[in-house]
């Protein structure tokens, strides 16, 4: 039988971690697929520069639009980034009845769902394992093998570069601006890391394993994002002087009213095994009702961590040619009429613990009006910590961690406590998460 024959766009780290995936694993792909898959055409923006795979039976453009239209091409990968052209390249591939993989995750969470809904009604697949954890079959886990479960709650750690920077802060004691200059100078960080280290690139990745995981419609606008810029030494000193380390998660949860979706800062007891997930590794934590806990760790990133889920992808494409469209796993796991007109929940309504530091003057009383405007607003303290006085500025630092309570309760108690005059800067609070129901 004839290879299937695949059009590239995109030619960077992870477009040539493709093509020597299937170049070296050819007969292996085969085995599995029932078909050979030969990468015939790649778009690239500039053909004159090296690159570390062989292209030496590949056709090459400059122009991205000539790979869609090629009449040979049956699948079209897209490993561009960005949204345009990358979203008129897809829906362009799918009017034309191809079939799409693609590693995008912003595309996906920005756009997927008027993406997904062209394939159906066209009867072609688009396949987005890539754009999720690099190399964790972590889409294919939540969208097949946990399809008896009713998902809880998914919480991951989905991006390398904060991950890279908290356990540099943690193991090393270094400030956060030092650390990102480093992930800079080695390549984990981009130039400009504002996607990374604010938790937009988290935030994409989470709207598509929250879609999965509970059958919702792709909500990029409605997850709360907060970044880990703002996080000190001094706090990733104390949460582990308490027993816990700092994480930027992306938390997805199940709620009676609806459900949760956030990225943020968040202290993890570090018993749990995502909390000693460390470097840029990924993890994905995932609750089942049936199965319970099931953690994913692995690669989130790299040329062939992540060109090993696209060809997965691909491998899943080829098998799937020749079958019945409505007998195909939906793109969201869920049938595309079936899916959840459940709200995402506004932050003040999310219940969660919190991590708090705050800085005062020495003198009695202080901690006594700390603690009743806290049991005004109905926060429980579960521990306190308080460091001896600075004897030269005067002032304590107290730090506090809460039973769960109401975000709104919590932001509402925090606006005035900052109006103490006993308090000398902003109070630091930092979600926290048990991960263990």
């Amino acid at each position: 039988m004839n290879p299937v024959k695949i059009g590239l766009l995109g030619l960077g780290t992870v477009g040539c971690g493709t093509v020597a995936v299937l170049g070296r694993n050819a007969d292996e792909i085969a085995r599995r697929a029932g078909r050979g898959i030969r990468v015939v055409t790649a778009a690239a923006r500039d053909l004159s520069r090296p690159r570390a795979c062989d292209l030496e039976d590949v056709r090459l453009t400059t122009n991205p639009v000539e790979v869609v239209d090629d009449p040979e091409v049956e699948v079209v990968v897209e490993l561009m980034g960005g949204t345009e052209p990358a979203r008129e390249l897809v829906l362009r591939a799918i009017a034309a009845g191809k079939h799409v993989v693609t590693a995008n995750k912003a595309l996906v969470a920005l756009h997927g769902n008027e993406i997904f809904a062209r394939a159906h009604e066209r009867g072609v697949m688009v396949a987005f394992e890539a754009a999720v954890a690099g190399g964790i079959p972590i889409i294919k886990a939540l969208r097949e093998g946990l399809a008896g479960n009713r998902i809880d709650w998914v919480a991951g750690i989905i991006n390398g570069t904060g991950n890279f920077i908290l356990t540099e802060m943690r193991d090393h004691g270094r400030d956060f601006a030092d650390v990102l200059a480093e992930a800079q100078s080695l390549g984990y960080a981009e130039a400009d890391p504002t996607f990374d280290v604010e938790g937009i690139d988290a935030a994409h990745k989470l709207c598509i394993l929250a879609a999965i995981a509970f059958g919702i419609p792709l909500q990029f606008d409605r997850i709360h994002i907060e970044g880990i810029s703002r996080i000190t030494r001094e706090d990733v000193a104390f949460a582990s002087e308490l027993g816990y380390r700092i994480k930027h998660l992306g938390i997805a949860r199940r709620a009676e009213a609806g459900f949760e979706l956030r990225v943020h800062p968040t202290l993890i007891p570090e018993r749990r095994l995502i909390a000693n997930v460390d470097g840029v590794m990924n993890a994905v934590l995932v609750h089942g009702d049936a199965v319970g806990p099931t953690l994913y760790y692995g690669a989130g990133a790299g040329a062939e961590a992540t060109a090993s889920a696209v060809v997965a992808d691909l491998v899943d494409v080829v098998r799937a040619l020749t079958a019945d469209p409505e007998n195909r796993v939906p793109h969201l796991a869920f049938q595309p009429g079936a899916l959840s007109d459940q709200p995402i929940l506004p932050m003040t309504e999310v219940r969660t613990s919190f991590y708090l530091r705050l800085r005062a003057c020495d003198r009695p009383g202080v901690l006594a009006d700390i603690t009743r405007i806290l049991g005004q607003h109905s926060i429980s303290i579960e521990a306190i910590l308080q460091r001896e006085p600075d004897p030269e500025r005067g002032e304590a630092t107290i730090i506090m961690l809460t039973h769960e309570v109401r975000e709104g309760d919590m932001q509402a108690a925090i606006a005035q406590l900052e109006a103490l005059q006993h308090l000398t800067s902003p109070v630091t609070r930092i979600r926290m998460e048990a991960l263990g129901r």
